[in-house]
This record gives C-alpha cells, sequence and structure tokens, in this order.
C-alpha cells in the first residue's frame, strides 16, 4: 500500500507546479525522508538482474532500515558515488544478430533512482502533453494505439509522419538536458544526482567506459528523462510552434522515442517532414534519413479497395495498420499484429516446447497457458482476431510437435494429442482491448 505521507507530498508538488508553471524549484529534495526512501524501495522490483557489485534485492532487505538511512544521507549530503551500469545485450526487434544494450544499475541505485523520479514525476505531470503515453502513469502503449486510431478515422487516414531518431538515447545530449532540467528543477541535490547518474561510466567486459552523451537504457531514471528531453524537442515544439501554421488538421503520437503525425493535408505533412531534421539536429539529435518516412495512408476511394493508388500501411508499438472492410461494408483503419512481431512470439515459444518437452505434461500446460495468456493480453485488440486465432493454432502445432519428438517412438500423434487437448485445453484467443469498450 502506497504510503499516505508520500502520496500526500507527491501531490502537493503537482499543484505547486500546475499553479506555478514558469517557476523552476529549488526545494525538491527536503521531501525525501526515510519514509520516502521506504516507499521508493517497496516500488523498486527485487528480482531484477543485479548491477556492478553483484548484490541483489533479498541481500539489501537484509539490513534494509540502516541501507537506506545510509542512502539518503550521502544523497543528501552530496558523498553518494553513482556506481557504473553493467552492460548486457538483449536481441534487437527480429534480428538473430543485432543487439540492444542495456544498461543494469547496482539494486542501491535503483533504488535511489526511483526516489528522485517520485519527486520529478508529479512535477513534469504537469507540463507533459495528451500526446506523450510512454513511461507515464495511468498511461499505456494500448491508449496510445487507441488514441491514433482515433485521429486516423477523424482525418481519413491521412497522411503519416513515421518518425525515427538515430540512436536515441546513446546521443542525448547531456548539456541540453541539463538545460532543459533547467527550466523547472533547481534543486542542487536533484541536479547533482542525475549529472551522477549521466556520468556514472558503463561497465563491460571488465573495463568502465564514460560516454561523453547518451543514457544508458534500463535505468529507472532514463524514461523519465527521456520524456523530459523530447517533451522539449518535439512536443512542446509541435503543439506551439507546428500545429498553429497547419492548414489542415494535425496530431502527434508519442510513446517514449517512438512517434507519429498524422496530417490531414499531404502539403502540411511535407513542410514538417522538411523541418523535422533541422529541429533535432538543434538539440543533437539525428532523424534517421532512411526510417523516416510519409505514409499516404488515406481512406481507399474505391469500395472494392481495388483503386490504383491503395494506402500504404505502417507498424507503430508492434502493429501493423492498414485499411479494410468493416462487417457493414465500410472502410475503417484495422490494426494486426506485425509480422516480425508475431514470428518472434511464435519463434519464443517453440524454443520453449522444445527445451522443456521432458517436462510433465501438466507443467508445460500450465506454462504455455500463460505464454498465450500474456500474448492475448498485449494483441487482444480488436480487429485482430485472425492472427490471435493463427498464434493460438500455431501454439498448439509446435506443442504437438516437440510432444512427439520426446521418444523415439513418436508417442504424440495427432490422434492423441486432440485427445490431450480435451484434458489440457489451451486458452482460446479473446479480443481483451475492445474499440466499443473504449468509446463507451
Amino acid at each position: 500500500m502506497e504510503s499516505e505521507s508520500v502520496y500526500t507530498k507527491q501531490r502537493r508538488i503537482a499543484e505547486l507546479a500546475r499553479i506555478h508553471k514558469q517557476v523552476s524549484f529549488t526545494s525538491l529534495a527536503y521531501h525525501m525522508d526515510l519514509e520516502w526512501m521506504r516507499e521508493a524501495y517497496r516500488r523498486t522490483r527485487k528480482d531484477g538482474a543485479v548491477g556492478v557489485d553483484e548484490q541483489s534485492g533479498a541481500a539489501y532487505a537484509e539490513q534494509l532500515e540502516s541501507n537506506l538511512r545510509g542512502l539518503l544521507e550521502r544523497a543528501k549530503s552530496g558523498s553518494y558515488q553513482a556506481p557504473p551500469v553493467r552492460r548486457v545485450y538483449i536481441p534487437k526487434g527480429s534480428s538473430k544478430t543485432e543487439k540492444r544494450p542495456i544498461g543494469i544499475p547496482t539494486f542501491e541505485d535503483k533504488v535511489l533512482q526511483r526516489a528522485v523520479v517520485m519527486l520529478l514525476e508529479p512535477l513534469y505531470e504537469q507540463e507533459f502533453y495528451d500526446c506523450s503515453y510512454g513511461f507515464r502513469p495511468g498511461r499505456s502503449a494500448h491508449d496510445a494505439i487507441q488514441a491514433l486510431w482515433e485521429k486516423l478515422m477523424k482525418v481519413g487516414g491521412g497522411y503519416v509522419i513515421d518518425l525515427d531518431i538515430r540512436k536515441f538515447f546513446d546521443t542525448l545530449s547531456h548539456s541540453h538536458l541539463r538545460e532543459i532540467l533547467k527550466a523547472r528543477v533547481r534543486d542542487g541535490v536533484l541536479t547533482r544526482l542525475i549529472g551522477k547518474w549521466l556520468t556514472a561510466g558503463v561497465w563491460e567486459k571488465g573495463t568502465v567506459a564514460y560516454p561523453q552523451e547518451g543514457s544508458p537504457q534500463g535505468g529507472v531514471i532514463s524514461p523519465l528523462l527521456s520524456n523530459i528531453y523530447l517533451h522539449e524537442v518535439l512536443d512542446t515544439w509541435f503543439s506551439e510552434v507546428v500545429r498553429p501554421r497547419m492548414s489542415g488538421q494535425a496530431y502527434l503520437i508519442r510513446y517514449a522515442d517512438d512517434a507519429l503525425m498524422v496530417f490531414s493535408e499531404e502539403r502540411d505533412a511535407l513542410r514538417v517532414l522538411e523541418a523535422l531534421p533541422k529541429r533535432f539536429g538543434r538539440y543533437g539529435l539525428t532523424v534517421h534519413p532512411e526510417k523516416t518516412k510519409l505514409v499516404r495512408f488515406r481512406c481507399p476511394q474505391d469500395p472494392e479497395g481495388q483503386g490504383t493508388n491503395r494506402p500504404e500501411t505502417f507498424n507503430f508499438l508492434g502493429f501493423t495498420h492498414y485499411w479494410g472492410l468493416s462487417r457493414k461494408r465500410k472502410w475503417i483503419v484495422i490494426r494486426k499484429t506485425e509480422g516480425k512481431r508475431f514470428g518472434r512470439a511464435l519463434q519464443a515459444v517453440a524454443d520453449w516446447c522444445r527445451r522443456h518437452r521432458h517436462l510433465p505434461i501438466r507443467e508445460q500446460w500450465r506454462a504455455l497457458q500463460q505464454k498465450l495468456r500474456g500474448h492475448y493480453s498485449y494483441y487482444g485488440i480488436t480487429g485482430n482476431s485472425y492472427a490471435l486465432g493463427r498464434f493460438f493454432y500455431e501454439v498448439g502445432r509446435a506443442w504437438q510437435k516437440w510432444l512427439n519428438r520426446r521418444s523415439r517412438g513418436r508417442d504424440m500423434p495427432w490422434a492423441r494429442y486432440a485427445l490431450l487437448g480435451q484434458r489440457y485445453p489451451l486458452p482460446p484467443p479473446r479480443v481483451v482491448h475492445s474499440v466499443y469498450a473504449a468509446n463507451l
């Protein structure tokens, strides 16, 4: 249960930020006390990967009170030394060779970063625009997808700028970030801590490197810092400069560094597409010249969609967006699981079935139930029934395949698997996020 005192303090910060919109706050860190640190610890994931000190959450909890008290004292006195993050690599997208670097802070560093996020989040939530959805309280990827659907339907598809920022987390400018933060935060304790995190270094294979720019993905505070940065670079610019100058309708949907712009007029989209490199270059960022593109997504004019100027498609947050006919023969924007995401998810399940084919059937069944429900919880949206059904079918095929190979006798032919499915049925596809429920 959330601490009432912490909740009250956060509401006070939000209220002051809402009233004093042009004020830079100089005394936020005084809210951090031992109770604040306990709440930060409670909100920190305990079973995550360990950092360079190899200390787990369980080990930290053995002397929790003294650890939190010492951490608070070092943070406020300025003696806290941010340890380097441990760099690991995870697969990037559907590529088997390309990897994405992730930085893993120590557990204690995660707690302190969470404490600072708890101070800054209520302040900046009064600043952020509704077009921003990533890593914000009460907002999700599905909210962004739903908002995008509504905007596309409102303008009849329009013209979509699919924006790609080249290596955003690696090229985020420290000096620009400090200037952006200074507009609202001048608390010495907080700015000093953020500065230490930005320059803490990255540990990899026994050596520590100190990048001059960037913010490691994986840190607790990195998502908030990226939102603050892109709020200034993109959201504010689009809302206060771009939209008032457009001849038609214009909308921005952003989830972290993934962003789409929707325009009702092509000439507006072309003007903004031309201005984007200059705007981002001013803040040390680069718009990817090949991945950033204009998608002509106008609703098809021909009733059967057989015209010569068929609209293009685009991907956003794991879904491919395209025009299709509803049951009432009306053109609507439909979303389906992006092909690469579908293949990657299915391959992961098939690999699991192969590795665990010798487990008892009941254990395999329980695990596959969880995997399917997890898939439905994200991809189960209106219009995606076919992809969900196909995923369900392919998971069943993979399970049968590896059960059949458990012994040389091929002990799971399809007839026997059908009987098995009656005793251990896999959860059928279901729509979890309905566009109709959202509009009620």
